[in-house]
């Protein structure tokens, strides 16, 4: 495969805090009239574009700037249906409780193979087009053996960061039979979904009759982890409740959503910010009216710290990495350059991945450009369709 030369760079953002001659004033790694060399789908050279090496092939960029691609490390798409009429609920005071997740099944479950792998495409798809270069793609839409390994083996077409999430909320068929369920997720279906999966995930949340208790999840994920699979927790989204301790106790790569958090968890969170990472979701606060996490105040502790979109059908079918860094930078706290790192390296973290999220030598050329000549526009000019995944550069996946 031949040699990419990207030229035109007005500014670049590694990430690479090792970078020599970058401004690292805020961990960003960043290089002005910059340039790139991509071959075999990883990066080759990178620095000042007047010492650039010879290349087979030269693509000007025009004065753009380039960002490490967005990894979206929390999404749930593959579903069928729509509940835009949720939504519009929540819109006049509706509170969400975790309930319409099983509105969800029905539509899943009805739709083919073929049906389901052409959403999931558009869905990627669209992502892409708004700078994403990795998404991580979850389960919990089908809800039985059958439909949640068919998801899975759906998602494993498009990335390689599945997880089985069965115990996304008991549906309606066993509302009581709650242990029947447990059962069956950590055993049949497990069983059925393991070979698809990289990850296992849990809706830990004592505050919805839907979702699973402290003791069930330690069950599921106990399970998860003795089948080879990574774990993840759904975690604190509803109220205070025992998501991060039992994250940070069962050595969980990530902790999602985090929107209710006490001292304790913090100070939890802080000490295994080596292991574990705090996932924040606002799309979902905004698409919830719940309150924002204090993405401040984890950073100023210590907390590892991660963006992702959650795009799904019920809480936030939003898959636009750009709107997610605007509302941290607006709501939660966080400097523009904090929250591009947290979309980019900090979920590469959460996914314990160290190819991505970093624009170094050896690293996947994941590369989003910005019609902009900076990284700040993407929080200055919230909304606008700027950020897209530069192609082609060799092979990828998202």
């Amino acid at each position: 495969m031949t040699a990419t030369l990207f030229t035109g760079i007005a500014e670049l953002v590694t990430n690479d805090e090792l970078l020599e001659g970058a401004d690292h004033s805020e961990h960003l790694g960043r290089l002005s009239d910059a340039a790139i060399v991509v071959q075999h789908g990883l990066i080759v050279w990178v620095g000042p574009a007047a010492h650039a090496p010879p290349a087979d092939e030269r693509r000007d960029l025009g004065g753009r700037a380039v960002i490490p691609g967005f990894v979206d490390s929390h999404s749930h798409l593959v579903f069928a249906g729509d509940r835009s009429v949720e939504f519009a609920a929540r819109m006049t005071g509706v509170t969400y409780d975790g309930g319409g997740i099983s509105s969800s099944l029905d539509a899943t479950r009805a739709a083919s193979d073929d049906e389901l792998r052409a959403l999931v495409g558009a869905r990627v798809a669209e992502m892409r087009a708004q700078g994403t270069t990795t998404v991580e793609i979850k389960g919990g839409y089908g809800l039985s053996v059958k439909d949640e390994a068919r998801s899975l083996r759906i998602a494993a077409e498009f990335t390689s960061e599945t997880t089985f999430l069965g115990a996304h909320v008991v549906p309606p068929e066993f509302a009581s039979r709650r242990s029947e369920y447990v059962e069956l997720v950590t055993g049949e279906m497990l069983a059925a979904c393991a070979p698809h999966a990289r990850w296992i995930d849990v809706f830990c949340e004592p505050h919805s009759p839907h979702a699973f208790t402290e003791e069930e999840a330690r069950v599921v994920l106990s399970a998860g982890r003795a089948a080879g699979l990574g774990i993840r927790v759904h975690g604190n989204q509803l109220g205070h409740g025992p998501g991060v301790r039992l994250a940070v106790e069962l050595g969980a790569a990530s902790v999602d959503h985090c929107t209710f958090l006490s001292e304790a968890d913090i100070e939890q969170l802080a000490a295994a910010s080596d292991t574990t990472v705090a996932t924040l979701l606002p799309g979902v606060e905004f698409s919830t009216r719940s309150p924002y996490p204090n993405a401040r105040h984890l950073l100023d502790a210590g907390v590892s710290i991660a963006l992702a979109s959650d795009c799904n059908p019920g809480t936030c079918y939003s898959s636009s990495i750009p709107f997610v860094i605007a509302l941290a930078v607006r709501e939660m706290g966080l400097t523009p350059a904090e929250a591009l790192r947290a979309s980019t390296v900090g979920s590469a973290q959460s996914l314990r991945r160290h190819d991505i999220g970093t624009i170094r030598l050896g690293n996947r050329a994941d590369l989003t450009v910005l019609d902009a000549p900076s990284y700040l526009h993407l929080s200055y000019r919230a909304g606008v369709p700027i950020a897209y995944a530069l192609d082609p550069i060799g092979s990828h996946e998202s």
